[in-house]
């Protein structure tokens, strides 16, 4: 099928633009493939863009030594990524290759047997995954000369834009929720670029930004998860190569996912089929997980249902990260949980509030509400036989606790405060037997 060029949203005339192995970008519905640019819809059918590729040819053993001679960032799996060859050479934040832990407290407290693992992304320069998305959109907003770096975000992404943009040197202006987590304002706003609070939820501030786009005052803007959202989940599979590497280059048997948007979970997907076709690890059966709070569950209400298509809620949970009423990929999480014999559950507060306690108990790694979501599912699902306590298990923890230190702070403070002497200590009744 020819590539096509799409006035509009990109010139007739674009200039060829190196993007290493990224060949066009392919509609996920229809199969149209245009060249590219900064196109987030199919001009044929409205589906959404995702990047195709000329992926390496030769043995799996070659390019295996080869990532594995890469530096510990996902720059090593640069052969696989929309970017140029020398993007290591350039300023960015070098995000990703991030601890994998072997879990055997939580394990424990669970029941499970086969192998239980937190990939835990709060190791990243801006403590969330986020900096994998937006470092693979700051090469694809180079490619296309954009000035400006912007974002809609539930808190997470503004923080990795704002640091990312300042390290690349370009201007950021990013725009989220007016009542975020005052933890990831500060972290949004420190960088030096311009924050804007929009009084309503995500969805609002998501509406708001596509029609920026298409107004004059858009204009030499690169929004990461709009305008260069093709691009931008490319980051999330750095996660499912990383996985399966740190496993000895074999995929999990089952992995539990947060879902806000959806795309994290479908780009950790396409990251283990195309790790299957270039032959790094072997074609096996594996299950996906999704995760999702209760007061902001539209994935796990169809799933349920048994229904294709989502419908939109309206976000009410502490969770704040994961709270997108309308997710743009939840019909392809739910066909990806579907076809691998996964489930989308959710839980409540409660629940996420205990899962993060849990987590920090066992393992001494503080979550933030996102990962106390995906770990109290995946107590929900164990529980429930749903997922097999027996297999090789992996669960994301996909942001950091000081960011959401709101949500345990009633319920985390000291044990008790006493006078300076050993009488007083004594009388609290914390000397140990």
């Amino acid at each position: 099928m020819a590539v096509q060029t799409v006035a509009g949203n990109t010139t007739s005339s674009a200039p060829a633009v190196d993007l290493g192995p990224a060949a066009a970008l392919s509609c996920r519905e229809c199969g149209e493939r245009f060249e590219l640019g900064p196109l987030f819809a199919c001009a044929s059918c409205f589906g959404p863009l995702e990047v195709a590729y000329d992926l390496p040819t030769g043995s799996p053993e070659e390019l295996r030594k080869r990532i594995e001679a890469g530096p510990d960032n996902i720059w090593r799996y640069a052969p696989l990524l929309p970017v140029p060859a020398d993007v290591a050479e350039k300023p960015n934040l070098n995000p990703g290759f991030t601890k994998l832990v072997k879990a055997d407290n939580l394990a424990r407290e669970l029941g499970v047997t086969g192998g239980l693992y937190v990939k835990d992304d709060s190791g990243n320069p801006t403590h969330s995954f986020k900096d994998r998305v937006v470092a693979i959109a700051v090469e694809a907003a180079r490619a296309f000369g954009f000035t400006t770096l912007s974002c809609s975000s539930t808190g997470n992404l503004a923080g990795a834009v704002g640091a990312a943009a300042a390290r690349a040197g370009l201007r950021s202006c990013v725009f989220i929720p007016h009542d975020l987590e005052q933890g990831k304002v500060v972290m949004a706003a420190v960088y030096g670029g311009d924050l804007v609070g929009i009084e309503g939820n995500y969805d609002d501030v998501n509406r708001f930004c596509s029609e920026l786009i298409g107004d004059p005052l858009g204009e030499g803007w690169g929004f990461v998860n709009v305008n260069l959202r093709p691009y931008y989940g490319e980051g999330s599979k750095t996660l499912a190569y990383e996985i399966c590497e740190q496993l000895g280059w074999r995929l999990p048997d089952q992995i539990v996912i947060p879902i806000a948007s959806g795309s994290q979970l479908t780009k950790i997907d396409k990251g283990f089929q195309e790790l299957i076709k270039l032959g790094l690890v072997e074609d096996r059966p594996y299950k996906i997980f999704g995760a999702q709070a209760e007061g902001c569950s539209p994935v796990s209400a169809a799933f349920k249902a048994g229904h294709d298509v989502v419908r939109p809620q309206k976000p009410n949970t502490i969770a704040k990260s994961l709270a997108i009423g309308n997710p743009a990929d939840g019909p392809y999480v739910l066909d990806i949980a579907r076809r691998t014999g996964g489930a989308v559950e959710d839980v409540t507060d409660e629940q996420v509030v205990d899962a993060i306690k849990l987590l920090a108990r066992t393992e001494g790694i503080f979550g933030e509400t996102a990962g106390g979501v995906t770990l109290g599912v995946t107590k929900k699902l164990v529980e429930a036989g749903v997922i097999d306590p027996a297999l090789t298990t992996v669960v994301l923890n996909t942001g950091d606790g000081l960011k959401t230190l709101d949500a345990v702070s009633a319920t985390s403070q000291a044990t008790a405060t006493i006078k300076p002497s050993l009488d007083a200590f004594r009388a609290a009744g914390l000397v140990a037997n």
